[in-house]
């Protein structure tokens, strides 16, 4: 039967059985597909589904199932059709044969006789119709099979002939490729022909030894000779031994010499089409049908070698298909054999899925050689080893040897990630292995000879079975034993007296706590809760003791931590664990270590149209995890540590003086050391005891300059060796401190490469003005007296020179003295006649300063100075220059940019005056924060004290303050202007008038857009990008003029410099600043052109709104408090009027000069080159003065991009201008700053407007009310005193027709009350008398901000207070059973004290903080006692009685100093209102925060800084520091 026509011809691969049609009958078993592709029916894939999971039995390639199991699944429908297709094909030829049946079976007696009788004529005419019939058909069907020929003999035609074209490209790019590797194969053999005659080079050797000791011995000779007492200084016997010694001239003959075997080569030209077949390699890549076979090609060669080739086929390849079958080790040629055929080495499969290389063959060419192989016995390998080839070959391939071998990497499974450099991996091809482990394992476990008795006892280092999960067990090495009742680890412990252990999975390559917890202590309850989870391995399982672990140990090759001070991140471990997901892995062994397998792992694409495979090193290094590292190393010579960063000369900088070995050798460190601290931690953690079991890092023979790590003060810390001291010690320095050490060899470990980023931390260093008295040594008394001072201690250096880094640089100490002051201690050790000046240095009173050769700022006096100096000298006390002063060198300095009001007029700091600018506040408050206020007319250009948030700064009056008590005031160190109310001003005195701030401007360039002013969007963007930011400067001429001009230079979100100049250029912000050339261009011939007179009329006025409420868009603020804006109708006028515009100006006009005198409106080019109406308000030279009349903005434009023209005349001005109801501005107009917080108010924004009063021109201002979510715009800028209001016009009657606001008409709020203050006005709160600085106290937590922000309450001092007999919780308490009686809150002013109700429906005390919503009236409150705030109705709000405010608060906001928000938070939930900070972050420090606290007051101004510690004494956020959610501060 043709297998086209039987429909279970289709059958599945798995049980052989067909595939089936849902019938009545019978079930349907349709053909359904799999993730991976392969095809099984349903029956087979209902039996081998497990837990809503199929592993393909081909590929083991898990695929999940839908919803509706494996009916779900997709159906083939190729294979559906085929099934279809021959069922009706069968069904037809069934009628027909039935047909044919029914004829055959009718009666006829006598044929010959009764023939007319039978045939009858309607019979004859009714089958001549249906032939004529059929034969039409057939005809038709002939015209379209010969049709349907000739289209594909021609597409045939056309297909050969791409194909041919193809192949003939590829096999000249493959024959290319072979010869190119042939010819490399030839010179790697000619280049070993020198090396098969090794006896020869060794006899070549020797004679050249004999010929250079001969040379040397006759010299000698030569030089007794001549010289004869020479001889006592040699061995004369052996020179002569040596001159008479003969010659073998046996070596000198060339046939006396022999040759090593050598390899013979012999071409086999029958081999020839078989190696060509197995190199050149075709991949066939038609679709694959079902219905048939795989294909393969069947390459036999003539002749008798035939028979030669299959006895030499490779066994390797013989097991090629069951390797495939079980998982194994996925070769070159992945495509699976036919089922039961026998693999043959010239064999191959045309349906291969993946791309191959060359697969293993028999050889084109025979090497003949002598090899003297003798068997060898080895136990099996562990660790690394087990990646070794030669661990995989089996013995009986040794003899083989092949020309053209392909080493194939392993595919493996990666079993468990540490990090990137520390993972498990398992070969894919060992699964069978695996499997037989674990069910022999499990067999074992299962019997009662592997159960723990009371005898048996539990040891590190052993071998046990570990439960890994439910009914599955694996073997384990014991790494820690913790037994009850001890705290300590154990080596060994009694099985009944295990509390806990820790185990090593070596088929895994996991660690796994696992814990012994029993309800009953008897001994048999113990015995049962140790063999729930452990077995032990008798000494009798010797095959499973020494079969190796199937995890092995790799490392990314050269893949070190994106940053090396933290270490391999979370990340990192994310990433590398999603990249290589639960697939086979192909790893290519890239070396050894110690430890570990070095590999790069290599993933199969998921792109089909892509062969390559995607390296993991590579991925982890793109997305920014990791990157490659290679030591620098020359020859044996260690890695050495960077040398330490010296600061600059006469630079003042904060450091700490580690180590003094006398005051010309000791050690500092500077004091910004951040990055140590976290290199610290990290030391900590990787060299840890626990953390290092398992691991050799120990140092056995150490080398002088060898970097190691060593242990000082039970701490790890960088070190390098210095010399070899008594046996088992070593002398090392320690290159963070300083200081040398004699430590044993127990203590050192290796460093890891990691730690070399970091350079060195201390500093050698050596006083520069002072000598020994005797000139000669230091006496011990100076070198005492100088570690009392400064040993561990901050002080303040300046570098005096610079010297090479094998000399210690000379510095100048400085310690802080009383009121601020500077001691120089090289001038104290001299005045306590302990140490001597230099010849040339005089005592005088020298403070750290920014350089020798200065430049005085021009509003300070040098002569008044010099006075104090004076003055100060003689008193004996040394005082420091708080006033500006220039280093000799203006290039690259170090400035921290304070204010930013435009890149025409900047204030920058220099970074060493950071502290100057600490003790000058000091001094400041010292001798101004004592004061009593005083009665003084402040006038512009005073200098004064001002106090800022509890800060006292040097400030200068900006005006003359009126009557409003309200001073203008310019920061001196700050260069920011503040308003301040003249109770916080005193008289500054003389001593400190001066100024830290320098005034700058950047150089070459100029504003943008024709104007001669810089932009809102500029300064904006340059504010936000340097305001507080460091930076470096280069000053490019110093003059008494200010602003300074500067170069800037600032450091990106990557680290790299930026001018900022060029930035500002670059956002199209700023323009170059032309350069006059030197050679000026001769001037051409001048044209005289008349000037066109031309006259226009203005737009038509803007459509005025009526009487009433709208809603209106606000499009500009004028600097005369005129607000724009438009109504929603203009919004769309505005938009059809642009297209109208820009589609009627195709071109531009022709420029020609104009006469602007009668030119009213214009049109206008903006600065996005589009055409606007605008209206000429004024001539300027070069520039015109004009108003968008759509937009109501106001610019300084080019005459060249105005033009006298009307566009669209026939439209009004959309845009009408307003302005406030009853309002006056302070001072006659508005200042900036209100038009300023108008803009920010209603700029771009919708609000709502009231119509109070239309004007008589309808081009004159409208007079409005404007509302900011029901909020009168004119009562915010009265609260904020920038105007008043006109209490004559808001009390004239309304005009009749206007009516409120339908938004006022809903407020529920008593309009009378407002305007009758009937509640008493009630003061601040009472804080709580504080601890002394320095002193701790106790504290209860109340609430927390973020983890460094916090609300305390102090245990002590609060609950004593007591007011009219009652507590505060007394007074609560009669204050809640009467809260009916107490009437509701009327005034909302930000700050007032109120009652307001809690979450558990009690009142409390509480303070206003400002108010969120109008519809309805809802009001943010704090309450001071607890710290947290709540948002509620004025119903839950009710007036304080006034003696609530005599108890302190229970509630102080406080910042915890120490720790910061880390500055990458790898978090994805942060806390909205600081992202900064995480909410894990939050909720450890909660926790952290469950216990007794105790807090330790640092600072008390500008805000209340603690430091909080738990009831063991340590910092309670260390723990988050560890953790990576902080960072030290």
């Amino acid at each position: 039967m043709d297998r086209g026509d039987n429909p279970s011809a289709v059958v599945c691969k798995l049980c052989g059985e067909a595939f089936t049609l849902p019938e009545a009958e019978a079930d349907c078993n349709l053909p359904r597909v799999l993730l991976c592709g392969h095809i099984y029916c349903t029956f087979c894939l209902r039996s081998i589904q497990h837990g809503g999971i199929i592993k393909c039995p081909t590929c083991e390639v898990d695929s999940t199932l839908p919803e509706d199991g494996v009916d779900g699944l997709q159906e083939d429908s190729r294979i559906i059709g085929l099934i279809y297709t021959a069922k009706i094909n069968k069904m037809k030829r069934y009628d027909g044969s039935k047909h044919r049946r029914s004829v055959k079976a009718t009666p006829s007696k006598d044929i010959n006789a009764n023939v007319e009788d039978m045939v009858q004529r309607p019979h004859i005419e009714e089958i001549e119709r249906t032939v004529d019939e059929a034969l039409a058909q057939a005809a038709e069907n002939l015209a379209q099979l010969e049709h349907i020929h000739e289209t594909l003999a021609a597409g045939l035609a056309q297909q050969v002939t791409r194909e041919r074209v193809r192949l003939e490209t590829e096999i000249k790019q493959v024959s290319d490729m072979a010869l190119h590797r042939v010819q490399k194969w030839r010179d790697l053999q000619l280049a070993k022909v020198e090396s098969q005659f090794s006896i020869s080079n060794a006899q070549v050797s020797h004679v050249q030894e004999r010929l250079k000791s001969l040379q040397l011995a006759m010299q000698m000779a030569r030089e007794i000779r001549r010289v004869p007492f020479l001889e006592q200084y040699c061995t004369l016997d052996k020179v002569l031994e040596t001159l008479q010694a003969p010659v073998d001239k046996q070596s000198l003959e060339m046939s006396c010499i022999t040759v090593d075997p050598t390899i013979s080569y012999v071409l086999q030209s029958e081999e020839v089409n078989y190696s060509l077949t197995l190199f050149l390699k075709g991949e066939d890549n038609s679709p694959k049908h079902v219905s048939e076979s795989p294909q393969s090609f069947s390459i036999n060669p003539p002749g008798p070698n035939k028979e030669h080739k299959s006895s030499n086929t490779n066994p390797t390849e013989s097991n090629m298909s069951t390797q495939q079958k079980h998982g194994g080790e996925i070769s070159r040629a992945k495509a699976p054999l036919p089922q039961g055929s026998t693999p043959r080495p010239h064999c191959r499969s045309s349906h291969s899925q993946h791309s191959s290389g060359s697969d293993l063959g028999s050889p084109d060419v025979i090497i003949e050689d002598f090899l003297d192989e003798k068997p060898e016995k080895a136990l099996p390998p562990t660790g690394p080893e087990l990646a070794n080839d030669k661990w995989k070959i089996r013995r009986g391939q040794k003899n083989q040897f092949f020309l053209n071998k392909v080493n194939v990497n392993p595919w493996v499974l990666v079993t468990h990630i540490v990090n990137p450099g520390h993972f498990y991996v398992r070969y894919v091809a060992k699964k069978t292995e695996c499997e037989n482990l674990y069910k022999k394992i499990n067999n074992l476990c299962c019997s009662d000879d592997c159960l723990y008795t009371q005898n048996d006892t539990v040891e590190t280092e052993s071998m046990i079975f570990v439960k890994r999960k439910k009914e599955v067990w694996c073997r384990a090495s014991v790494v820690e034993v913790v037994q009850t009742g001890c705290e300590e680890t154990v080596k060994s412990c009694r099985v009944n007296q295990l509390a806990s252990i820790r185990v090593f999975l070596l088929d895994y390559g996991l660690t796994k706590n696992i814990y012994i917890q029993s309800e009953e202590t008897n001994t048999e309850s113990l015995l049962k809760a140790v063999n729930n989870h452990l077995r032990i391995v008798r000494e009798s399982e010797v095959e499973v003791r020494l079969l190796p672990p199937q995890a092995i140990r790799c490392s990314l090759k050269d893949l070190v931590p994106y940053d090396l001070v933290k270490g391999w991140s979370k990340k990192a471990q994310i990433e590398f664990q999603n990249v290589i997901g639960n697939s086979p892995l192909e790893m290519r062994t890239l070396g050894k270590d110690k430890y570990s397998l070095l590999v790069d792992l290599k993933k199969t694409p998921m792109n089909q149209g892509s062969d390559i495979p995607l390296s993991v090193r590579e991925y982890l290094v793109f997305i920014e995890v990791a990157r490659f590292y290679y030591p620098v190393s020359m020859g044996t010579i260690p890695l050495l540590y960077y040398p330490p960063v010296r600061p600059k000369i006469n630079t003042e900088l904060s450091a700490v003086v580690s180590h003094i070995n006398n005051p010309a050798d000791f050690y500092v460190q500077l004091d910004d050391n951040m990055e140590y601290l976290l290199l610290s931690v990290k030391l900590q953690e990787c060299y840890n005891a626990k953390a290092m079991s398992g691991e050799d890092h120990y140092v056995y023979c150490p080398m002088e300059g060898q970097a190691c790590v060593a242990l000082c003060d039970d701490m790890w810390h960088r070190a390098v060796v210095k010399g070899q001291e008594e046996s088992g010690k070593v002398e090392v320095q320690y290159v963070d401190f300083g200081n040398k050490e004699v430590v044993p060899f127990s203590d050192l470990r290796t460093i890891k490469d990691e730690f070399f980023a970091l350079p060195s931390m201390a500093i050698h260093c050596c006083l520069s003005e002072v000598i020994p008295l005797d000139e000669q040594s230091w006496s011990g008394a100076c070198t005492d007296r100088l570690v009392s001072l400064a040993h561990k201690k901050v002080v303040t250096i300046v570098a005096t020179g610079m010297v090479p880094r094998t000399e210690p640089l000379p510095v100048k100490l400085f310690q802080s003295g009383v009121n601020g002051s500077q001691v120089n201690l090289a001038e104290l050790l001299v005045s306590e006649q302990l140490a001597g000046f230099k010849e040339g240095v005089k005592s005088e009173p020298s403070t750290p300063t920014g350089g020798d050769s200065v430049i005085w700022d021009s509003p300070l006096e040098l002569g008044s100075e010099q006075e104090d100096v004076n003055a100060l000298e003689q008193n004996g006390v040394v005082q420091v220059n708080y006033q500006l002063r220039f280093p000799a060198q203006l290039k690259d300095l170090k400035v921290k940019v304070n204010h930013v009001n435009s890149p025409s007029s900047f204030y920058v700091q220099f970074t060493h005056h950071d502290s100057k600018i600490k003790r000058l506040r000091e001094q400041v408050k010292a001798q101004c924060g004592c004061l009593e206020p005083q009665d003084v007319a402040w006038k512009v250009d005073m200098f004064c004290a001002a106090q800022i948030n509890g800060v006292w700064e040097r400030g200068r009056i900006c005006s003359d303050v009126t009557s409003s008590d309200i001073a203008e005031v310019m920061l001196c160190d700050h260069g920011s202007t503040v308003k301040l109310h003249v109770s916080k001003l005193q008289p500054l005195p003389s001593s400190l008038v001066g100024s830290l701030a320098l005034e700058c401007r950047l150089t070459d360039i100029r504003p943008a857009g024709g104007v001669s002013i810089w932009t809102a969007t500029a300064c904006d963007l340059l504010s936000n990008y340097l305001t507080g930011a460091s930076a470096t400067v280069t000053i490019q001429e110093l003059t008494d003029e200010r602003p300074v001009p500067v170069t800037l230079f600032c450091s990106n979100k990557i680290g790299q410099s930026v001018n900022m100049a060029e930035f500002l250029a670059s956002e199209g912000l700023a323009l170059k600043e032309r350069k006059p050339s030197a050679v000026l261009p001769k001037p051409a011939p001048r044209t005289i052109m008349s000037a066109g007179n031309v006259t226009t009329s203005l737009y038509l006025p803007p459509e005025l709104p009526s009487h009433g409420h709208i809603k209106i868009s606000v499009s500009a603020v004028g600097d005369d408090g005129l607000i724009y804006a438009r109504t929603h109708d203009a919004e769309h006028q505005l938009e059809l009027l642009c297209e109208r515009i820009q589609q009627s100006m195709k071109a531009l006009p022709r420029q020609k000069p104009y006469t602007w005198k009668s030119v009213q409106g214009c049109a206008v080019i903006g600065h996005d080159m589009l055409w606007y109406r605008g209206q000429l308000l004024e001539v300027l030279s070069g520039h015109v003065k004009v108003q968008y009349v759509d937009y109501g903005l106001i610019e300084n434009i080019p005459v060249v991009h105005v033009y006298p023209m009307l566009l669209c005349d026939d439209v009004p001005q959309l845009c009408m201008p307003c302005q406030l109801h009853a309002i006056n501005p302070v001072g006659g107009k508005w200042q900036p700053d209100a038009v300023a917080l108008m803009r920010r108010a209603v700029l771009n924004c919708c609000v709502d407007m009231q119509v109070m009063e239309l004007p008589t021109d309808p081009r004159r201002p409208i007079t409005v009310e404007l509302f900011l979510d029901g909020i009168s715009l004119s009562r915010i800028l009265c609260h904020y005193e920038h105007a008043l209001m006109d209490q004559s016009a808001a009390a004239k009657k309304e005009r009749p027709g206007i009516s409120l606001p339908p938004l006022l008409d809903e407020w529920d709020i008593n309009t009378e009350d407002l305007r009758i203050t009937e509640e008493l006005v009630l003061g601040p709160f009472v804080f709580p008398n504080l601890p002394q600085k320095g002193e701790q106290f106790q504290v209860k937590v109340k609430h927390l901000c973020t983890p460094n922000e916090l609300f305390l309450w102090p245990l002590s001092g609060t609950y004593e207070v007591e007011v009219e007999g009652e507590t505060l919780d007394e007074a609560l308490t009669t204050l809640n059973e009467n809260i009916d009686s107490l009437p509701r809150l009327t005034h909302f002013s930000p700050g007032s004290p109120c009652l307001a109700e809690y979450s558990d429906g009690k009142y409390y005390r509480a303070r206003l903080v400002s108010v969120t919503s109008v519809e309805p009236v809802m009001i943010l409150v704090q309450h001071v006692d607890f710290g947290s705030h709540d948002t509620l109705p004025t119903s839950k709000l009710r007036q304080m009685p006034g003696k609530m405010l005599q108890f302190p608060l229970r509630a102080l906001k406080v910042k915890v100093v120490g720790f910061k928000a880390p500055r990458v938070n790898t978090e994805e939930n942060v806390l909205t209102y600081s992202p900064a900070w995480s909410v894990k972050a939050a909720m450890d420090m909660i926790d952290l925060l469950h216990s007794h606290i105790t807090a330790l007051v640092v600072s008390t101004e500008p805000e209340l800084k603690v430091q909080l510690y738990n009831s063991d004494g340590e910092l309670v956020h260390l723990p988050l520091v560890q953790s990576g959610l902080a960072e030290l501060e």
